[in-house]
């Protein structure tokens, strides 16, 4: 049962990360906590479910439940989150910075840009379930006692990929480099001439991109719902604390900490307090180790 539980943990976490990292990249680099961010998680989700069922069903790649057109409509769909995260900036956070808004009021405006993007969820896909496929399938047994569903594999090995290859861009890239550059310091950043203006759009594009992979791949485990984004805002919010702003590898460990808490907090106190237990960790981070595991203090 434990082994079981820590490989449901291992797949939420995994997600978790996904979100995460979007979050602190941005958290780290626009300098304030964007609460609309889980909200690109079901924005990102939908717009893959609408492009799949545009391009049809089309035949499952066995052993998996689905087909080439939702990989192909997660793609669009995470480059088209992006888009939409960079209008979001335009529309309203880039006017706030322009009017040198504090950091607080950035933070009150995401909470509206939230609301805003889940009402139109709601208009335009209604409140009920929706699932990528119909296919039934059958749990494998990846290890002694512990059985995955092939859709769950795939979703833990794309994600592993998907942190390397952003690993490989931050570290490799030119814009990479820059934005790794801004997140220390902006003003620096400015005076060295990198465009910091393309970098915030960079930062928003591949926000965007990540948190529409998660949603996506939060929608193959469970079902996708207007309020997905929202019942991950708190998890995502602490595995980022957790591994410290703008700390990639922090935001997966800190995204596992949270999915293996959470898959094996049932084991031992009822399931309906589940959702709880990410506030516990938050709680417990910021009152030991506000500054995240894995990113050094600064002391004035």
């Amino acid at each position: 049962m434990i082994g079981q539980a820590l490989a449901d943990g291992i797949l939420t976490g995994g997600i978790l990360a996904l979100g995460a990292i979007g979050y602190s990249l941005s958290a780290k680099i626009l300098k304030f906590a964007n609460f609309a961010h889980a909200e690109f998680l079901t924005v990102g989700a939908y717009l893959a479910l609408t492009l799949a069922t545009l391009m049809g069903a089309g035949t499952p790649i066995d052993p998996f439940s689905f087909g080439v057109p939702l990989i192909v409509a997660t793609i669009v769909a995470g480059v088209a989150t992006g888009v939409i995260a960079i209008l979001v900036d335009r529309l309203v956070f880039s006017r706030l910075r322009a009017r040198r808004a504090a950091a607080l009021t950035l933070v009150f405006a995401s909470f509206g840009m939230a609301l805003v993007l889940r009402n139109l969820v709601l208009l335009i896909w209604g409140p009920n379930a929706h699932y990528y496929g119909q296919e039934l399938q059958i749990a494998i047994e990846v290890l002694p006692d512990v059985r995955m569903l092939p859709d769950h594999v795939f979703v833990l090995v794309l994600t592993f990929l998907l942190v390397l290859a952003l690993h490989f861009f931050l570290q490799t890239s030119r814009v990479g480099v820059a934005m790794r550059a801004m997140a220390d310091s902006p003003a620096l950043s400015q005076a060295c001439g990198i465009d910091t203006a393309s970098i915030i759009r960079w930062t928003w594009l591949l926000a965007g991109m990540l948190a529409a992979c998660a949603g996506v791949f939060a929608g193959l485990t469970v079902q996708i719902r207007p309020e997905l984004g929202f019942n991950m805002l708190l998890a995502v919010l602490t595995a980022a604390v957790l591994g410290g702003a703008g700390n990639l590898f922090g935001a997966v460990v800190g995204g596992l900490i949270v999915g293996l808490a959470e898959s094996l907090s049932v084991l031992i106190i009822p399931a309906s307090f589940k959702p709880a237990i990410p506030f516990l960790l938050l709680l417990i981070v910021l009152y030991v180790r506000p500054q995240g595991l894995f990113t050094k203090s600064v002391r004035a």
